[in-house]
C-alpha cells in the first residue's frame, strides 16, 4: 500500500481530491444501500412489490439519466455537476432517513439515483482531463480508491445499522454534505472545449450518437459488466445453495467480497504497471476479458457438488467460488484503466463526459438484460440437472467479448490510445 500512497501523492491536488471524492462516494453509498431492502421490508413493513419499486426507482433514475448528466457536465463544467450531484445525494440520503411512506421513499430514492447520474460521468471526465499523459495510471489509482469504498462501506454500515437504519442514512448524508463543501472549496473550474458553447444540444448528442467506433466498443464491453455483476447474483446464490443461509452462508458471502476488494486494493497498481510494460492497451483489454471468461470455469467444475452445511467441508466447497471472485477482481484491475482511457480516445477529446454518460447507460441496460438471462439460465441448469450450464454460458460471454474487442482492434476501430485534449 505504500507504493499506492506514493503514486497518489505524485498527482496534483485536484486529482487527489477526485480520488478522495470517489472513495467517499462509495463509502457513503455502500454503507447504506446493502441494508435498504431489509429496512423497507422489515422496519417499514412494505410489501415486496413496494421494495422492488423503491430500489428500481434508484436504478432507473441513475441509469436513465447518465447521458443527460454527461451532456450537462460537458456544457456547464465538470466541477458544477460533481458538486450538484453530491449535494443532491446529501438530500436523498437524508430523505431515506426520515421517510416512512412510499411517496417520500420514492422521491428520496430518485434523488439518490439522479445524483449518481450527475457526478459519475463528470468525475471520470475531470480525472481524464487532469491526468493528461498519465490517464491510465490515474484510472488504475482511481479504481483502488473506488474498491476501498466498496470494501469498507458495508462494514461501517453494518455497525451503524445495528443501532438503526436512519442513523446509517444520517451518517451517509453527513458524509456527502462534507464532500460537497470540500469540493466546492477545493475543485478548480476548467475551461470547456473551445467552440463547445456554440454547439446546440442536438449537435452535441448527434456527435456522440454518430460515433460508430464508440458504439461498437460499448457493445463489445457490455458483457464484461454482466459478468462483473455476478458478484451480486450468481455467486451469492451458489454460495447460499452450498452452505445455506445461516452464519456460514453470511460469512462465506462476505468472504467473496473481501477477497475481491483485497485483490483490487493490493494488486491494482502492480497489475496495471505490468500490463503496460508487457502489452499494448488493446491487448490488455483482450487479456482482461479472457481472464473474466476463465474466472467462471472453477465454479463450472464443481457445480454438481452437494451442499455442505458447515465445517471444513463448507470451506472446501467455497474454494471455486472464492477463486472466481478473485479472478474477476484481477480481470477488472486489468481492464478498467485501459477501458476508461479507450473511451477518451474514441471521443477524440470532445464531449468526453457525454461519452462516459452514454457508455454507462448502455452498460446499465446490458446488466439488466444480462441478469434476466442469467437468472433464466440458472433455473434451466437446476431443472435439467446440467448444473454447470450457467457457468459455462458466462465463460462463453467473456470469450465472446474478448473476441469482439480483438476484432475491433484488428480493424482499427479502437483508435489510438494517446492522451487527447479534454475539457471540463
Amino acid at each position: 500500500m505504500n507504493s499506492t500512497w506514493r503514486k497518489a501523492r505524485s498527482f496534483d491536488t485536484t486529482v487527489r481530491l477526485l480520488m478522495v471524492n470517489q472513495l467517499t462516494i462509495n463509502l457513503g453509498f455502500y454503507m447504506l444501500m446493502p441494508y435498504l431492502a431489509a429496512h423497507l421490508s422489515g422496519s417499514l413493513a412494505l410489501g415486496t412489490w413496494a421494495v422492488g419499486l423503491v430500489l428500481g426507482m434508484r436504478n432507473l433514475s441513475q441509469q436513465g439519466m447518465f447521458l443527460i448528466g454527461g451532456m450537462l457536465a460537458d456544457r456547464l463544467g465538470y466541477r458544477r455537476l460533481i458538486i450538484a450531484g453530491c449535494a443532491l445525494r446529501t438530500v436523498g440520503f437524508g430523505g431515506l432517513a426520515v421517510a416512512d411512506a412510499l411517496p417520500g421513499l420514492l422521491a428520496a430514492s430518485a434523488a439518490t439515483g439522479l445524483a449518481g447520474a450527475l457526478f459519475n460521468p463528470a468525475v471520470r471526465a475531470y480525472l481524464a482531463a487532469e491526468a493528461g499523459e498519465r490517464r491510465v495510471e490515474a484510472f488504475a489509482l482511481f479504481n483502488v480508491f473506488y474498491q476501498a469504498g466498496v470494501l469498507l462501506g458495508p462494514l461501517i454500515g453494518l455497525a451503524l445499522t445495528a443501532v438503526s437504519f436512519p442513523v446509517t442514512c444520517a451518517v451517509a448524508s453527513a458524509l456527502f454534505a462534507v464532500l460537497t463543501l470540500l469540493q466546492a472549496r477545493g475543485l478548480p473550474a476548467r475551461e470547456r472545449t473551445a467552440g463547445g458553447e456554440e454547439a446546440t444540444w442536438r449537435q452535441q448528442a448527434g456527435t456522440v450518437l454518430r460515433n460508430r467506433p464508440f458504439w461498437l466498443f460499448a457493445a463489445a464491453m457490455t458483457g464484461s459488466y454482466v459478468l462483473s455483476f455476478q458478484m451480486y447474483l450468481a455467486l451469492p446464490l451458489e454460495t447460499r445453495r452450498l452452505v445455506g443461509d445461516g452464519a456460514y452462508g453470511i460469512a462465506a458471502t462476505s468472504a467473496l467480497f473481501v477477497v475481491s476488494g483485497l485483490v483490487a486494493l493490493g494488486g491494482q497498481m502492480r497489475i496495471t504497471a505490468w500490463c503496460r510494460r508487457t502489452w499494448t492497451p488493446h491487448r490488455c483489454l483482450v487479456a482482461g476479458l479472457t481472464l473474466m471468461a476463465v474466472a467462471f470455469l472453477p465454479p463450472a467444475f464443481t457445480a454438481s457438488t452437494v451442499p455442505v452445511p458447515g465445517g471444513w467441508g463448507a470451506v472446501l466447497v467455497m474454494v471455486p467460488l472464492v477463486a472466481c471472485a478473485g479472478l474477476l477482481a484481477a480481470a477488472t484491475a486489468v481492464l478498467y484503466p485501459f477501458e476508461m482511457d479507450t473511451i477518451v480516445a474514441l471521443s477524440g477529446g470532445r464531449w468526453v463526459a457525454t461519452h462516459y454518460g452514454l457508455y454507462n447507460t448502455v452498460c446499465g441496460i446490458g446488466i439488466t438484460v444480462g441478469n434476466l438471462v442469467t437468472g433464466a439460465v440458472l433455473d434451466i441448469g437446476r431443472h435439467t440437472g446440467f448444473a454447470a450450464l450457467p457457468w459455462l454460458v458466462l465463460a462463453l460471454v467473456g470469450a465472446g467479448c474478448a473476441t469482439a474487442v480483438a476484432a475491433l482492434a484488428r480493424g482499427g476501430h479502437l483508435g489510438m490510445t494517446t492522451p487527447a485534449t479534454v475539457a471540463a
